[in-house]
């Protein structure tokens, strides 16, 4: 059980690094979390309240995903570790179902992510 947890837990990780990731330009970057407002309904205000969070996110993440002196665990559990801070936040900020859809998001990632390594 514990090993299933922890694999959901990683795998929400990794979901994250390809929902953040930096794209080519602003503009694209924009519209990833105008897309993730959407998609979660945010009112106004939680949209003003959530995406700095993701936004200050994604170059976190970024760097962590280029640091070739870590192993894909040690990345993995970094960028974990910045998922665990902002998670309260989210989890304050977004009602239940919209937490619920933000999952959903990363585990869609997550399986694109693993599709497009294969």
């Amino acid at each position: 059980m514990k090993n299933y947890i922890r694999l959901i837990a990683a795998a929400l990780c990794i979901g994250m690094v390809v929902l953040l990731a930096p794209t080519s330009s602003a503009q694209s970057k924009a519209a990833k979390l105008q897309a993730i407002s959407q998609q979660l309904n945010l009112t106004p205000e939680q949209k003003a309240k959530v995406l700095p969070i993701l936004a200050d996110e994604g170059p976190k993440v970024q760097a962590i995903k280029n640091d070739n002196s870590l192993s894909r665990m040690q990345k993995i559990q970094q960028i974990r570790a910045i998922h665990h801070q902002t998670d309260p936040q989210m989890k304050a900020i977004l009602s239940p179902e919209q937490y619920q859809k933000l999952q959903a998001i990363r585990q869609q990632a997550i399986k694109d992510a693993i599709q497009s390594y294969r």
